[in-house]
């Protein structure tokens, strides 16, 4: 459980980043970050498999980078539900979701690190 809460604060302090890097993307305080983090957890895990299955043929032909375009769909669509979270179109959800992937990968080489020790 409290791995889960681990992520998903470093998720909303990775947004506030995000939103601090990307013109376009805004988040409005800490508070909203933690409702957009949770929302875009959730969106990932319940809608996002079902677009990567309609979607295979066409991440497969672009060898995996059509997953940037549908994570950046997943966090265009997140804006529309979470007040105080507002992505101004497709170009800075995409950067957003690339930075997030980063962060993300970064986050998972250190969490493996710690365990190792």
């Amino acid at each position: 459980m409290s791995y889960l809460i681990f992520r998903w604060v470093i998720n909303a302090i990775a947004l506030l980043l995000v939103a601090y890097l990307v013109p376009g993307f805004v988040v409005a305080s800490l508070y909203n970050a933690l409702i957009a983090a949770l929302v875009l957890g959730l969106v990932n895990a319940l809608i996002r498999p079902l677009l990567f299955i309609l979607t295979l043929p066409i991440t497969i032909l672009t060898l995996g980078l059509f997953t940037f375009v549908i994570n950046a769909l997943m966090i265009w669509f997140v804006s529309t539900v979470v007040d105080g979270f507002d992505v101004a179109g497709f170009t800075p959800a995409l950067l957003a979701a690339i930075i997030l992937w980063v962060i993300s990968m970064v986050t998972n080489w250190l969490i493996d690190q710690a365990k190792e020790t």
